[in-house]
């Protein structure tokens, strides 16, 4: 497919004109080397989260799910502190 061709497709998906196929969805990620679940994110912040974890060991993956699990369970106050330590500056 030509460059105009494809831009004009991705308008219309953009423009919810016209609905991806899961095997076209499949073959844009493997073409821009993302998971496909990072086309799918509904925000930026889920976009990150998804990159990132897509670039860890299927071992870390699992590791990953978990904690987010895990902190998701917790009390919010709780959770942001936690949070708040592991992203804050070490100060030593």
């Amino acid at each position: 497919m030509d460059k105009d061709a494809a831009s004009a497709r991705i308008s219309r998906y953009e423009s919810e004109g016209m609905s991806i196929s899961l095997e076209a969805l499949f073959e844009l990620a493997q073409a821009l080397e993302v998971p496909p679940a990072y086309l799918l994110a509904t925000s930026p912040a889920m976009a990150d989260a998804i990159l990132a974890l897509g670039e860890q060991s299927a071992a870390q993956q699992e590791h990953f799910a978990e904690l987010l699990g895990v902190l998701g369970e917790l009390p919010a106050k709780k959770r942001n502190a936690l949070i708040e330590q592991v992203l804050s500056p070490t100060k030593d």
